[in-house]
């Protein structure tokens, strides 16, 4: 008699097996066919909205129970017009071209082979995430899109949300004729079936984790598949000294404050010695009277006298809330080592009207993105002209930056002769 754990990792292995075997068919699937099932999910969303608002509501009962916060919970809120906004990038990622076939580069070898480097599925991808309805669609038309098959492993929070909403992918799967499987969520909220998931590599070419640091350490620890993550979000601004004072206090502003709790919003202002008195009496002014509090290093504290002085750790925080951490650093060398030392390789930017202060900063500094006089909320996949995204990552290697259609790709050699033989 077999005991409950076996019986878990038992479920955890036939879902991974059909995903795999799900894998293998959708490598035959036309875009076009890949495309008419994100539109008729489209139409099926938005005509089954009654069903999903009624799952969404047994959500948001036991919200409570699991001690989410008001801004926890509104995240979690579905009504018709997220539910529309849900269907529209469903159909956003339909007219994306699609990657699947794309010959990356091409060559005819002086024995006459052909030599094509072709791009193709990473194949089955373990997506572990937060409890956002939203993210439950996006990453199905994300993955099936670029050729796919995905394990959907959602929070309790939002179970009967993402339920509704893959019982009606699913269904159009089928009419359309995607195979069975491509997308899956796995069906138990036990913790213990991640764990399970995460080894067998065998069967899953990549996880990804999108959530708290929590979760995304314990999925690299655990995986023994390679994984695409991020852990958190600490970006910078760095104000030079040939920065426009009303471009740098736009731009910070809207960094900071357009939206604070996400991992593209900045953590911590850097500013050039030969402007900090009046960059901080405008720009850190400007950020004091939208209510943030400021971790200052002693310049500052001495210029703002309700700033809090700065610890070590507060250089290497995300916030995520109304604070930021403020430092003055002698020149453009001293803001790199800063960055670098303490940025989570996210996202940065620099406010300058030298170019060549510009190209040094973007050169050395090591983040997935760098912006030049422009707000770090742009790191983002529909913003890059990307479309949908499935996560920004931080790492180098497979991909970095927004995770869109081309980063859930491979390639493979394709090369053809005419009866060529090796001598």
């Amino acid at each position: 008699m077999s005991t409950p754990e076996q019986d878990l990792a038992q479920y955890c292995r036939v879902v991974a097996e059909n995903a795999r075997q799900a894998s293998s068919q959708l490598q035959l699937c036309s875009g076009a066919l890949k495309n008419r099932w994100l539109y008729e999910s489209a139409a099926a969303l938005r005509n089954g909205v009654s069903s999903i608002l009624e799952a969404n509501a047994k959500d948001i009962q036991k919200a409570p129970e699991y001690g989410l916060t008001d801004a926890q919970i509104d995240r979690l809120v579905l009504n018709e017009e997220r539910v529309g906004g849900i269907a529209a990038a469903l159909e956003q990622i339909a007219m994306l071209p699609d990657p699947i076939g794309e010959t990356i580069q091409g060559s005819v070898r002086p024995n006459g082979l052909e030599i094509n480097k072709i791009r193709v599925p990473l194949g089955v991808v373990f997506f572990i995430y937060e409890s956002r309805p939203n993210v439950t669609a996006d990453a199905a038309a994300i993955c099936l899109k670029s050729g796919n098959a995905v394990i959907l492993r959602g929070g309790k929070e939002a179970a009967y949300s993402s339920r509704a909403i893959v019982d009606i992918l699913m269904q159009v799967a089928t009419q359309v004729g995607i195979p069975e499987n491509a997308v899956q969520l796995v069906a138990t909220t036990d913790r213990e079936a991640v764990g399970h998931f995460l080894q067998l590599d065998e069967l899953i070419d990549v996880a990804i984790p999108r959530g708290g640091e929590g979760l995304i350490r314990r999925v690299s620890a655990e995986a023994t598949m390679p994984v695409i993550k991020h852990f958190d979000g600490n970006c910078h601004v760095y104000i030079d000294k040939d920065a426009c004072l009303e471009m740098a206090t736009a731009i910070a502003v809207n960094s900071k404050c357009q939206r604070m709790g996400v991992c593209n919003a900045c953590e911590s202002l850097v500013i050039h010695r030969a402007v900090a008195e009046p960059a901080l009496q405008q720009v850190v002014g400007a950020l004091m009277e939208q209510g943030i509090a400021i971790h200052g290093d002693e310049t500052t504290c001495s210029v703002l006298k309700s700033a809090i002085p700065a610890t070590e750790q507060d250089y290497g925080t995300e916030y995520l809330g109304p604070a930021i951490s403020v430092r003055v650093v002698d020149d453009v060398d001293s803001a790199i080592e800063h960055i670098n030392r303490y940025s989570s390789r996210h996202t940065e930017a620099i406010v300058t009207s030298n170019i060549v202060t510009a190209r040094k900063f973007v050169a050395a500094i090591d983040s997935s993105a760098v912006m030049i006089n422009a707000s770090t909320r742009f790191n983002d996949g529909g913003e890059f002209g990307l479309g949908a995204e499935i996560g920004i990552s931080t790492d180098k290697f497979h991909a970095r930056g927004p995770c869109g259609l081309e980063e859930l790709t491979s390639y493979k050699y394709i090369v053809t002769g005419n009866g060529q033989i090796r001598g």
